[in-house]
């Protein structure tokens, strides 16, 4: 029979894999809303974002509670300290997924502007990371931290370039100003979902190994 403090981490994955299950939905509505026309913050949306909320709460109880009766020590420990920078990396992940969807709304000359910088090949990242980083911590499986990292940086480097593209077009035509702004601060967010995604993954690598680290040292410390 399982103990209680294993039934308690038991309790404790599954709410984090619902979490962060429900925070791939909300960027995956996020994207649609960016790429698609018109924007929608449908009350789904919203319930999913309400949803996070509480799930983020309760995992604080819960990882509150083991510390308090269990004492627990070392990889239960590790994980339970994970868990706790999990949810709240996540919870963020729920908030800019949901000012992106209300940015996309102001951004009027969506399709010109999402094509002519080809932002859908961020987007496209940016829903992969968020998959393997569920599954890195589901299967606890390490090999996909260099995947997460490798993406990370990937999306970095394209949101840049995208970036300077835009304030470029921007320059030389005014009447993109507003909507360019929007489209600059919607990239902003992306990136930020993707350093929430890889922190994640370093808190996955530090409940394996019982090792912090950070993705630019990864290979150092190997």
């Amino acid at each position: 029979m399982a103990s209680h403090l294993e039934t308690e981490l038991g309790k404790l994955k599954s709410i984090i894999i619902k979490i962060g299950n429900l925070a791939e939905s909300q960027v995956s509505e996020a994207v649609k809303s960016l790429l698609s026309e018109p924007g929608s913050e449908s009350k789904e949306v919203k319930k999913t974002e309400s949803k996070i909320d509480k799930l983020d709460v309760k995992i604080d109880d819960i990882c509150q509670s083991v510390f308090a009766l269990q004492q627990p020590v070392a990889s239960d420990l590790r994980f339970i300290m994970s868990a706790m920078q999990m949810s709240n990396q996540i919870e963020r992940i729920g908030d800019l997924s949901m000012s992106i969807i209300k940015l996309s709304k102001s951004i009027k000359e969506k399709h010109e502007l999402i094509s002519k910088f080809n932002i859908a090949e961020i987007t496209g990242e940016v829903e992969m990371i968020i998959l393997k980083t569920n599954q890195c911590f589901e299967v606890l499986d390490e090999s996909k931290i260099d995947d997460i990292f490798f993406l990370n940086n990937s999306i970095k480097d394209k949101s840049g370039e995208a970036i300077e593209n835009i304030i470029g077009e921007m320059k030389n035509n005014s009447k993109t100003v507003v909507s360019g702004t929007n489209l600059i601060m919607a990239l902003k967010h992306l990136e930020r979902i993707a350093d929430h995604c890889t922190n994640i993954a370093e808190s996955v690598y530090f409940m394996i190994n019982a090792k912090t680290i950070k993705h630019e040292k990864l290979n150092d410390k190997k």
